[in-house]
């Protein structure tokens, strides 16, 4: 749940500039974790109609942060704020549903809404949807939209959209086939540290669709994988294992534990 606390919201009655300059005090708040005197500040925002306010509070009551978790208070918050029209709120109200926290489960309604926060352009609702698109019942399912929306949310930064780009061109969804292009994502994602994305170029390494054949570095990254708990890593594991010499073993342990800037694939 984000909260998203910036200081560029703006409230519909309030002045601009006080809306700028309390927000960025609650900001500071939470930034020392003094999530009350946020919550004070975003109180009589939130009630002048401020929806980035309405949407933080909201957050703090689904995560219980400076505050008891309450999912039918939070549903009520993120609720008027997404009627503002505060893309985060409604990214964070569609988590809701999804989840079926203070509300019924409701995959129409989630969907509904992390579309409209992944057409205003947030990058995090575009992930989700793109995720829905391929992962939920079928009446979702529809492979070219999860395609253009993971392209979407990967284009700013988010390295699982890359992952599941990867996963797109590899099981030819909605696309042709292409290894090279899969291993190319999986190598931005492992890069950004997604774990899932490591442990699919890991994948891609042992048997050496796209990216050269490297039993090492193939069992580099998916060691690596698994430590940051992709479930993914344990499918390729043993088999990049076998056959390794000592020396060799040793060598992907040692390049696994190595920050990823001093990575040299």
């Amino acid at each position: 749940m984000d909260r998203a606390d910036s200081a560029t919201a703006r409230g519909r009655t309030a002045n601009p500039t006080d809306v700028a300059e309390r927000m960025a005090e609650a900001h500071a708040a939470t930034g020392r974790g003094d999530y009350p005197a946020a919550l004070a500040i975003w109180g009589p925002l939130a009630h002048a109609g401020v929806g980035r306010a309405q949407n933080n509070i909201g957050a703090c009551f689904a995560e219980g942060l400076g505050v008891e978790r309450d999912h039918a208070l939070a549903l009520r918050w993120l609720t008027l704020a997404a009627e503002t029209g505060d893309t985060v709120a409604r990214r964070n109200l569609a988590a809701l549903y999804f989840k079926g926290e203070g509300v019924e489960q409701d995959n129409a309604r989630a969907a509904e809404l992390y579309r409209a926060a992944a057409e205003a352009g947030d990058g995090a609702a575009q992930d989700m949807l793109s995720w829905m698109l391929l992962e939920t019942d079928s009446a979702f399912f529809d492979p070219v939209e999860a395609h253009r929306w993971a392209l979407a949310a990967a284009k700013q930064g988010i390295a699982a959209a890359m992952t599941r780009l990867g996963m797109i061109h590899h099981d030819a969804l909605g696309v042709d086939r292409d290894a090279k292009t899969a291993a190319a994502w999986w190598t931005k994602a492992a890069a950004r540290g997604d774990a899932d994305g490591q442990a699919m170029l890991g994948a891609a390494h042992l048997l050496g669709a796209g990216v050269p054949r490297d039993r090492v570095l193939a069992a580099a990254w998916l060691i690596r994988a698994r430590s940051g708990g992709s479930k993914l890593a344990e499918r390729y594991l043993k088999a990049a294992r076998n056959g390794l010499t000592a020396d060799e073993s040793a060598d992907a342990e040692r390049r696994a534990t190595l920050p990823l800037a001093e990575w040299a694939p």
